[in-house]
């Protein structure tokens, strides 16, 4: 079994992709208007508009209340990542720190509230684990 993609749902499809794209400088792929995908060599980001929750059933999900899932994306350099994109995010949780495990972290909320993290492995034990 593989993790083939974590999928947000958003009221506001436009406005979190267009955030997303800019953080990520990575171009999502619209399939439709209601739902879009960034692909990464590791991981597809699927973000959905609230309008495709009728294809499962109904309100199943709820956006902008996620209070559990960090969405968590690994960059070459996490201090020079922030200063790229501090001034398109708004809530900052964390500014770099280094974490007990050896990863340099930024934690911050994107449109709808959901976490993001951007993360560097900085000790030798968290560079061999993602090498």
């Amino acid at each position: 079994m593989n993790l083939t993609s974590l999928r947000i749902i958003t009221a506001d499809i436009k406005r979190l992709v267009q955030f997303l794209e800019k953080i990520t400088g990575l171009t999502a792929t619209w399939y439709t208007e209601d739902f879009a995908e960034i692909v990464t060599s590791t991981s597809t980001l699927a973000i959905g508009s609230t309008k495709t929750m009728a294809l499962f059933g109904g309100e199943i999900a709820q956006p902008a209340s996620n209070k559990s899932v960090i969405i968590e994306f690994r960059v070459e350099d996490v201090d020079t990542e922030y200063e790229r994109i501090k001034d398109l995010i708004s809530d900052v949780v964390q500014k770099p720190t280094t974490m007990p495990w050896g990863n340099r972290s930024l934690l911050f909320r994107d449109p709808d509230g959901n976490l993001i993290n951007f993360f560097t492995p900085v000790t030798p034990k968290a560079i061999e684990k993602f090498s």
